[in-house]
């Protein structure tokens, strides 16, 4: 490591005497090791970086639950990814029931009634053509407010990272919902 040099010059002249004996090699080494204070084996260096490890997946897990937004990933960090979830959040999105009315689906084609098994099939045709016609309006809303909000700002993967949280059911969404339904973002 070299020392600073503030104006360009050496702040000594090279050959003069430095003051001081020069240190056997037997000190110099227990001095650099002293400095250095690395870990003495392998196994205590992949300790320390396991327990590193965990204590920032600690922060980003309560981060996530939070909504703090030092520790968040960073697919989940900035006003933009923020504002796309606060939009998501504050309104009923057809995709997030889509898991429940899944297994009611399902459900419905396992009895062995004709009728009924018909009326799952059309309940699976209704039930996509909605999820993409709320997921179109949704787009077309969202990458208006986003023009709006952010003009000049780069809100390139907002939309995708928007419709991916409106799939997932709203007690599952991580980081949690910031927002009640009906609210503003």
């Amino acid at each position: 490591m070299q020392a600073p040099v503030t104006d360009g010059k050496p702040s000594r002249d090279p050959q003069a005497p430095k003051g001081r004996p020069t240190p056997k090699r037997s000190q110099a080494q227990s001095q650099r090791r002293s400095v250095a204070n690395t870990p003495l084996t392998r196994k205590d260096a992949a300790k320390r970086q396991r327990e590193a490890r965990r204590v920032q997946m600690e922060k980003q897990r309560q981060a996530l639950a939070g909504g703090d937004e030092r520790y968040l990933p960073a697919r989940d960090k900035g006003p933009v990814r923020r504002f796309a979830r606060d939009f998501v959040d504050s309104r009923f999105n057809v995709a997030e029931f889509f898991l429940p009315l899944a297994v009611v689906i399902l459900v419905l084609s396992m009895v062995r009634v004709g009728a009924l098994q018909s009326i799952a099939l059309l309940l699976w045709l209704v039930v996509i053509i909605l999820i993409v016609f709320d997921s179109l309006a949704s787009t077309v809303r969202l990458r208006k407010r986003l023009a709006e909000r952010f003009p000049g700002e780069s809100t390139r993967g907002a939309v995708a990272y928007a419709l991916m949280r409106s799939l997932q059911m709203r007690r599952l969404r991580m980081p949690k919902p910031q927002v009640k339904r009906g609210e503003r973002p």
